[in-house]
């Protein structure tokens, strides 16, 4: 196995562009990209562009009729089928969008197979992410589902326990309801509760399909308005244990950066420091227990410029085993880059200055009235004892 991270990257996955006034603005992907760089990053992973995903890949998640509805709005915005999520507000339709879609998609799934195959242990897509999308449609600013596909994929060769975790401000629903009935795939997702945010679901009594599968998702709905503390507490209250439990041969991750305090969709407070410490979290859980096997994934993330290059730079840096200081200043070319394209002043370190972030373990017991503290027990409660574990 190559003890060298890839990096997936066409310049090409930038032409996903719902417009002008979209907050999805592809800046964000070529700002990372330069940061990357400008840290000297590129040079400690082997930067690979996979094929697009096949329509045979694409079917291993997506229904026949949805791609082609996707092809046909792709061909001719102007017939995009409302009933399939297209030509929408939130994912309107723009020439080329089918092409663009299963690039994205090809990125992830190619991360899934270097990383099945002994090719990388670790490999990371921050184009990737987009979870909503479902079987027969497109949601929340997603196309394609990459993450369902490049999880599809690591079935497809064979493995028999993939864990997905994400930590997106949105719930990862798109994911959940692909392997809804599998008890192979354990989702977890840590995100804003469903009263307060899009798409509304992610509640801690989403558990699984009767059977075999139930207890194989998990959500943990966390109050609006959780910051660092309470976000880092909850994590580490679900998620390792429920890793150890299930042993996965892979951890797939997926890291919106719209949990930020700066991010205008969403409501929770954490900080760039809080982001990071849980993409360390992921990185040790997949050594611990995934024999080093990880795929991170970007996701959300609306703070283009102050949040999001900062956020996914640190989780290309984690994987390729050079992480950079929060402390670090970035470099003034990279600053200049980001006014020359956006007007904007640019942050001048990688941290929101919190780091350590501080929080407190859950095994130092509970508050019963506490909103957050409430969100975990509801989450413990609902899964927990159906896997065989203490809640």
């Amino acid at each position: 196995m190559s003890g060298r991270a890839q990096l997936m990257w066409d310049e090409a996955v930038t032409g996903y562009d719902f417009g002008p006034d979209h907050p999805m603005d592809p800046v964000r992907l070529v700002l990372t990209r330069r940061l990357v760089d400008a840290f000297g990053l590129d040079r400690e992973v082997d930067v690979v562009s996979a094929k697009p995903a096949g329509e045979s890949t694409l079917r291993l998640v997506h229904r026949e009729d949805y791609i082609e509805a996707v092809k046909a709005a792709s061909a001719d915005p102007g017939a995009a089928d409302p009933a399939y999520g297209l030509g929408t507000a939130d994912d309107p339709a723009f020439a080329g969008m089918h092409e663009v879609s299963a690039l994205i998609a090809g990125q992830s799934v190619g991360a899934a197979e270097a990383v099945w195959r002994g090719e990388a242990l670790h490999a990371v897509n921050f184009a990737g992410g987009l979870h909503h999308a479902m079987p027969g449609g497109a949601s929340g600013f997603c196309i394609y589902n990459d993450a369902s596909l490049a999880i599809a994929r690591l079935l497809e060769l064979g493995a028999e326990r993939v864990a997905y975790v994400d930590v997106d401000v949105h719930h990862g629903d798109g994911v959940q309801a692909a392997f809804w009935e599998d008890p192979r795939v354990l989702t977890i997702s840590l995100h804003e509760h469903p009263r307060t945010l899009f798409p509304q679901t992610g509640w801690p009594e989403e558990t699984g399909a009767e059977g075999p599968a139930e207890g194989s998702a998990v959500n943990v709905a966390l109050p609006a308005g959780t910051g660092d503390a309470g976000w880092l507490r909850a994590f580490h209250a679900v998620v390792p244990e429920l890793i150890a439990d299930f042993r996965p041969q892979v951890l797939v991750t997926q890291h919106g950066a719209d949990t930020h305090f700066e991010d205008p969709l969403a409501h929770l407070a954490v900080s760039l420091d809080a982001q990071r410490a849980v993409q360390v979290a992921c990185h040790d859980l997949a050594h611990e227990y995934a024999d080093g096997k990880w795929i991170a994934l970007g996701g959300g993330g609306y703070a283009v410029v102050e949040v999001v290059p900062r956020s996914w730079t640190h989780l290309v840096a984690i994987a390729a085993g050079r992480a950079v200081e929060p402390t670090a200043v970035i470099p003034e070319g990279w600053r200049q880059e980001v006014f020359a394209r956006t007007r904007q002043l640019a942050p001048a370190r990688m941290t929101d200055g919190r780091w350590p972030v501080a929080y407190a373990d859950w095994e130092s017991g509970y508050d019963p009235a506490d909103r957050l503290d409430q969100a975990v027990v509801a989450a413990r409660r609902a899964v927990f004892p159906l896997r065989g574990l203490l809640a």
